[in-house]
């Protein structure tokens, strides 16, 4: 009977672990040099209360969220990225979708990123059609946010 309890705590968080892994295996990070910029952002637009697209120039991006964040973007400084503390200090800041990215406004507490996917032009002109809430790049922090 002492032994059945620690294995079901084991089989609960290996079966855990296994999740957490399989969902990164669908969305993978992107590599270093295809992250978003958040010093080149040049417009985005809150497609629903889990979806962000970004511009960069010509790159594009699909930013998904873990958890519903509806205030994001309603009030200036509208989108504000913050990477996780690898990519602060090794990627110049980049987001990437790895684990402890965020993004807030001044209306939203932190909410944390999914996964971030480059799209073509088509889909984002599609997405920021029905987009709820945009705004420009201009809005971003000039510096990185002490950690």
């Amino acid at each position: 009977m002492k032994m059945i309890l620690p294995l079901m705590m084991l089989a609960l968080a290996t079966g855990a672990g296994t999740a957490q892994a399989a969902d990164k295996a669908a969305h993978p990070p992107l590599p270093a040099g295809e992250c978003i910029d958040t010093t080149q952002i040049n417009e985005w637009h809150i497609v629903d209360a889990r979806t962000a697209i970004v511009r960069t120039g010509p790159k594009r991006y699909l930013v998904a969220l873990r958890h519903d964040c509806p205030r994001l973007g309603i009030a200036p400084p509208g989108l504000m990225f913050r990477p996780n503390h690898s990519n602060a200090v090794n990627n110049r800041g980049r987001i990437c979708g790895e684990t402890g990215e965020t993004v807030r406004s001044s209306q939203q507490p932190p909410c944390a990123i999914e996964s971030v996917s480059r799209i073509d032009k088509q889909r984002f002109d599609e997405l920021s059609a029905s987009a709820k809430r945009h705004g420009s790049g201009a809005e971003q922090p000039t510096t990185l946010p002490v950690h």
